[in-house]
């Protein structure tokens, strides 16, 4: 109950700081110094590098399209562009077709099954009717001989012959790194009503003598294939092989308090599948395409490795606001005076000599009890203003400002409950 009491007490103190004077250099060099850092983070990281002042629009609206040019050759025939690029239409995300493995006229029958999903030595081996999710059709209970070699698997009805028994490799990579590509992108910040392309408002013919140069041609946004791959870091080579996934990442970070021409486009380019995963490393898919002979639909089967470009547009705009400026700088303000809190700490735990610091620290004042007094005489005592009520007639609250006022002179001078300090006050 005692506790509870004080605390109720306690809750309804009020605190005021008290102004000290230590004069002490290595204090004072310890508060300014943490003064000084706390300024200059402001200053140059809030401020210069991170530009507090501005209000900010990060993620812009984007939009891009692609076009790819250049034949190459394989084995068997010369590819164009119309056959190599997946999809056609030019969109952020593309494949470039570098190795194929075609199984030619498969048609609808029964034929044995590949051997990477099943073997077997007998029929009993094969349930009629299993189905097996990584094999290509529907087993049909025997075991069959295999298309080349001893081994015997199950026969399937499915899209015959099996891609594994009779597919045939070619390779389109031979001219694929002279493949241009261009990637037109343009933003739009709404928020700041800022819109920009990537490309030079030139002349049309600009951009068919024209490739990309960071230094030169930096709004010529027309890109080797071989360029985006050795930016990349990979080998061409062993990517157009195995297959995988190159992101070409667009960054518009944009100062609006400047020129409009100070707002361009920086390029980065970097692999985006795992490279050194055996289990999914490389990237391919399948596709098919159908016809009839003799009546009967016939596909040719066509499993493609390949590039696969991911443009990736990301980016921030920035532009200087009143609201930012005043939080920032009251932080800052603010912040100043952790300096204040650290030197005290210092203060009264490391110098606090014979507890001088503490008591001319910390003072605790009462209110001192009187009678109640009219709310006049009361308010001239608070603001130390007691003496504008002369006595000029027999008023009451005349009459209780008198009584206090000798009441006041009557009392005996209380002692200073501060202990003395022998050496004096002469270190603060």
């Amino acid at each position: 109950m005692r506790l509870a009491r004080g605390c109720w007490s306690a809750f309804w103190d009020y605190e005021t700081p008290k102004v000290i004077v230590v004069r002490n250099r290595r204090l004072g060099a310890v508060y300014r110094t943490v003064q000084l850092l706390i300024l200059l983070y402001f200053v140059w990281y809030v401020f210069i590098v991170q530009k507090s002042y501005q209000d900010s629009e990060t993620g812009p609206e984007s939009s891009i399209i692609t076009k790819v040019k250049g034949i190459t050759t394989s084995e068997h025939k010369v590819w164009d562009v119309e056959e190599y690029v997946k999809p056609p239409e030019g969109g952020s995300v593309f494949s470039i077709i570098t190795r194929i493995e075609v199984t030619p006229s498969q048609t609808l029958g029964t034929c044995p099954e590949s051997m990477r999903v099943h073997t077997c030595h007998s029929d009993d081996d094969c349930i009629a009717g299993e189905l097996d999710m990584l094999g290509n059709g529907l087993r049909t209970g025997h075991c069959v001989p295999y298309y080349y070699g001893a081994f015997k698997t199950c026969e399937v009805s499915a899209w015959c012959p099996v891609e594994d028994g009779a597919s045939v490799s070619q390779f389109l990579g031979k001219m694929a790194p002279n493949f241009t590509i261009l990637i037109k992108n343009s933003i739009h910040y709404p928020k700041f009503k800022f819109s920009k392309g990537n490309i030079a408002s030139q002349k049309n013919d600009y951009l068919k003598r024209c490739t990309f140069d960071s230094d030169f041609d930096p709004y010529c946004p027309i890109f080797r294939l071989g360029f985006i791959v050795e930016q990349a870091g990979e080998n061409f080579e062993e990517l157009a092989h195995k297959g995988g996934v190159i992101g070409v990442i667009i960054n518009w970070d944009c100062d609006l308090d400047l020129s409009e021409s100070e707002c361009n486009p920086k390029y980065s380019f970097r692999r985006l599948d795992p490279k050194h995963v055996p289990a999914s490393s490389g990237y391919n898919f399948r596709f098919a395409k159908y016809y009839k002979i003799n009546g009967t639909t016939t596909r040719t089967l066509i499993k493609a490795y390949g590039i696969r470009i991911d443009v990736i547009v990301h980016g921030q705009a920035g532009k200087f606001s009143l609201i930012p400026t005043i939080i920032n700088l009251a932080t800052a303000l603010t912040s100043i005076g952790v300096g204040s809190f650290l030197c005290d700490w210092i203060l009264l735990t490391f110098m606090n000599k014979n507890k001088v610091y503490s008591h001319k620290k910390f003072d605790k004042v009462c209110t001192p009890r009187h009678p109640s007094y009219s709310w006049p005489v009361t308010l001239a005592l608070v603001l130390g203003q007691l003496w504008l009520f002369k006595p000029h007639g027999l008023a009451p609250s005349e009459q209780m400002a008198d009584t206090f006022n000798q009441h006041v002179r009557q009392r005996p001078p209380q002692q200073d409950s501060t202990p003395m300090d022998p050496e004096g006050l002469a270190q603060l």
